[in-house]
């Protein structure tokens, strides 16, 4: 999943040719660079089996700076894809142990090391060799995740050289599947809780994070508190057919079609949950147009429904204001010459925070209205749920933003997306995105698209923001 928050900051364009980030050696600086080169050539797409190199490249680094063997983990399993069927991939577990007996809980750090497939002819440079050109790392992960894992690495290595020791464990959790199937998150908050050391929360560095507009203008960075729940369904009809030469008015296409549309039309009820009421006070005091009106107007009165439609007709809220559900997939007949047996329509949903999918689909059963349309789920999800705004998290991620970005607002944000976070709060660990990397919005916005690319400064500012968090949550 590609970092969603897109919002803007007021570092201005002519960041990406400020000075080196406070806070860093030259010597740091170098590893920093080295080993994000090295995880941006290593392609860790599925299929392609180098996700178990990257893993023990990123444990041989941990092993280097002291962090004893038997507390550095590769994990191999298998996940699998449509088109690539099953693949070896890997998880990486690290565990820093406080000196003593902590009676706290660890916190966990998460981020993961695969990314999606890209192909050399649909892209400027090759994206699986990082190039640096016009103030800018060039190539496949650079947004979507390298960077945080990098950045959570070195800071980790950093703070170990300087003498740092933690009151409480630090964990750390990089999975191999996030963008397909999600097995080492799933195995993360099961399976292998023990050797996480049953963690109190865990910080994500796929989430949170802020962006620059091309002309200044400020909004804020955002730390992911909720997500919403990834979730298919398949419509189906079906039909006895016949020749198409005779057509009848019981058309298993266009009674699919006609479901489509009213899926179309319809508005899933607007809801508001702790995260996404923070999210948008933060951005009524930014806004100042219709949109900021419509914030103003929902926040005062949460029955209002023309202030939420407005929000979501907008751009850059897409998503944020319910459920949604769009159709993604199409199959019907089996012949030109003959009136379809089967039509079918698959439809992805993403499911408000807490609102379980057997109650979107018997949502959708309501408003498709019609025993013909039969709706299926096509998985076995659980509802997403939030995590509660840990002031202590909330005060850590504010201080290490105003360090590097001094006077910016921060606040919550909900992600429309799914990544590996949604099965540990389900288990009932709160997870919250936490990364300190910004982009240039809406040119740098190209996660998972062609000529992905992370501002140069972005990369070493982001060790020192996992430094600062670091210090704050595990030190005091």
């Amino acid at each position: 999943m590609h970092r969603l928050a897109v919002l803007v900051l007021a570092l201005g364009t002519s960041a990406l040719a400020a000075p080196a980030t406070p806070g860093l050696t030259p010597a740091q600086r170098t590893a920093t660079h080295d080993m994000f080169e090295h995880v941006i050539n290593t392609p860790t797409v599925i299929g392609r089996h180098k996700v178990p190199d990257m893993a023990q490249y990123v444990a041989d680094q941990f092993l280097a700076a002291g962090f004893p063997k038997d507390d550095v983990h590769v994990l191999p399993y298998h996940t699998s894809s449509a088109t690539t069927g099953e693949d070896d991939t890997a998880a990486l577990i690290v565990r820093w142990r406080a000196p003593g007996n902590s009676k706290l809980k660890p916190i966990m750090l998460m981020g993961h090391m695969d990314v999606v497939e890209a192909k050399r002819e649909d892209s400027t440079t090759d994206p699986f060799v990082m190039t640096e050109q016009d103030g800018y790392y060039y190539g496949r992960g650079t947004t979507d995740m390298k960077d945080g894992i990098v950045g959570i690495t070195q800071a980790m290595i950093n703070l170990k050289a300087a003498g740092f020791k933690p009151k409480r464990d630090i964990v750390v959790l990089f999975t191999g599947d996030e963008e397909t199937n999600g097995i080492g998150a799933k195995n993360g908050s099961s399976l292998w809780l023990d050797l996480l050391g049953q963690p109190e929360f865990g910080l994500n560095a796929d989430g949170g994070g802020g962006s620059v507009n091309t002309d200044g203008s400020p909004a804020g960075f955002t730390m992911q508190a909720a997500e919403k729940t990834y979730a298919g369904y398949t419509l189906t009809v079906r039909n006895r057919g016949g020749h198409s030469s005779k057509p009848r008015k019981d058309n298993a296409i266009f009674t699919l079609a006609h479901a489509l549309d009213k899926i179309e039309a319809y508005r899933f009820t607007p809801m508001l949950n702790e995260t996404t009421r923070a999210y948008f006070d933060g951005r009524q005091k930014l806004e100042k147009g219709p949109l900021g009106d419509a914030m103003r107007a929902w926040l005062t009165n949460p029955n209002d429904t023309a202030a939420p439609d407005a929000i979501e007709a907008s751009e850059t809220e897409v998503g944020l204001t319910r459920t949604r559900c769009v159709p993604t997939r199409l199959f019907a007949g089996h012949a030109d010459n003959a009136l379809p047996q089967l039509a079918t329509a698959m439809i992805n949903c993403r499911i408000f925070p807490g609102v379980e999918p057997d109650a979107v689909k018997a949502e959708l059963e309501r408003i498709v209205a019609n025993p013909e349309v039969v709706v299926t789920r096509n998985d076995e999800q659980k509802a997403s749920l939030a995590s509660p705004l840990r002031p202590d998290v909330v005060a850590a991620y504010t201080k290490a933003v105003h360090a590097l970005h001094p006077g910016q607002p921060v606040f919550p944000e909900m992600s429309t997306g799914a990544s590996d976070a949604r099965p540990f709060r389900v288990a009932g660990i709160p997870i919250y995105g936490t990364n300190g990397g910004w982009t240039v919005t809406p040119i740098d916005n190209r996660a998972h698209g062609k000529d992905e690319r992370l501002p140069v400064k972005s990369l070493y500012d982001n060790v020192v923001h996992w430094q600062i968090l670091l210090r704050e949550l595990a030190g005091k």
